[in-house]
């Protein structure tokens, strides 16, 4: 008994000194970390400008913390769907972001919750920055009752305030958001549009007539290439005769940024959407990135390229990674308050992913449910004339 007691004594008193050691670390860290630093960036090309944005950029703690917990968050919910859909918990289209974290929250960090965002149908990282929770995104991608569009919208098709999805028809979305700028526009209101469309998307024709509409009317929407090197499996070498998409808007300036560098990103979107908001009209960005997994979860990723190519991104340009030195390097974090951050931020997608695999699916009820917004129960029909559903705002 004796001996029970004595090791049960060692065992909190190690506890208690590990806590106390952790305390003393954070105390001491806290009081030396530096508080902002500044970052040289690389320069943006540039078309139909004078100057682009700046060439140092400036992070504080607090920022580069947020920032980095937020990217860890998509990279770990993006690897969870993976999983979940190889366990065919998840069905259907899925297409994961992993890779390309630094230009959603890039892009978020630099405009404000009052604007508006559209995005295709790679949108998981996106409905996060917006707003909606992971277990929502997560219930959403297993068609559960709590997810994000009430599990009947599935992985393309999440939205929140101000964020207008996740849409699967390749380039569609485009000319959806200039109608959201035109709309801001009328209104009088001081905000833009981000609309957001891939490198397979870039020879659409109704993307071109969105732009001339943009520029006619001087709207404030920023059209944003994301440029992960390849549409479906095709490279943009073979797709595309000129590839620098940031001139594509001919008559409306562009940039082309590094889309895996999250300071890039942010001042690239800061001064585009200064920009918007001056009453410059439109503008283009191209943001160079990549994309880790294949197209969507049908496609393994490497017959089109090699597993080395892969994994040469990933150690030399990983965003995660990037600003994860950034951090150490200048002393604004510890390794092991980073540590910290990956701790729960797996907690957080673990827990989530328990929500949404246990949660219940949608009633047969709701299935015509919130077809219009604010209208008194209509009957719809349902796969033949004697079958009814009643549909509620």
């Amino acid at each position: 008994m004796q001996k029970m007691l004595t090791i049960i004594s060692n065992v909190f008193r190690g506890s208690a000194s590990k806590n106390a050691a952790r305390a003393v670390v954070s105390a001491r860290g806290y009081a030396d970390f530096t508080s902002e630093a500044s970052f040289d960036i690389k320069k943006c090309d540039i078309h139909r400008l004078e100057e682009g944005p700046p060439l140092q950029a400036v992070l504080t703690r607090e920022e580069g913390l947020k920032y980095y917990r937020t990217m860890q968050v998509l990279r770990r919910m993006e690897l969870k769907a993976d999983q979940l859909y190889k366990q065919k918990i998840i069905r259907g289209f899925c297409h994961l972001y992993d890779g390309q974290e630094a230009c959603a929250v890039g892009i978020e960090a630099a405009i404000t919750p009052s604007d508006h965002l559209i995005t295709a149908y790679r949108a998981h990282g996106y409905t996060y920055t917006r707003g909606v929770p992971v277990r929502e995104i997560m219930a959403e991608l297993t068609g559960r009752r709590g997810g994000c569009a009430k599990g009947k919208g599935g992985s393309m098709h999440m939205y929140a305030k101000h964020f207008y999805g996740g849409n699967g028809i390749v380039g569609a979305q485009v000319p959806l958001g200039a109608g959201v700028a035109l709309a801001r526009k009328y209104l009088d209101k001081n905000e833009v549009c981000v609309t957001l469309y891939g490198d397979g998307a870039a020879n659409q024709g109704q993307i071109f007539e969105a732009y001339n509409m943009a520029s006619l009317w001087k709207l404030p929407c920023i059209f944003i290439c994301e440029n992960n090197k390849y549409g479906m499996g095709t490279s943009v070498e073979r797709a595309s005769a000129s590839t620098d998409y940031y001139k594509r808007g001919d008559f409306i300036p562009g940039l082309r940024v590094d889309g895996m560098d999250i300071l890039c990103v942010r001042e690239a979107t800061k001064f585009a959407a200064d920009h918007c908001r001056s009453g410059k009209g439109p503008i283009l960005m191209e943001l160079q990135t990549y994309r880790y997994h294949g197209h969507s979860m049908s496609d393994p990723g490497v017959s089109y390229r090699t597993r080395e190519e892969i994994q040469e991104v990933r150690s030399k340009s990983d965003p995660i990674s990037l600003l994860k030195d950034r951090i150490l390097s200048n002393n604004m974090a510890s390794v092991e308050e980073l540590k910290e951050i990956d701790v729960e931020v797996r907690k957080e997608i673990e827990d989530a992913a328990q929500f949404a695999t246990t949660d219940p699916e949608p009633a047969l009820d709701d299935l015509c449910n919130h077809i219009y917004s604010n209208n008194p129960p209509i009957e719809v029909r349902g796969t033949s004339p004697w079958v009814k559903y009643k549909s509620a705002s």
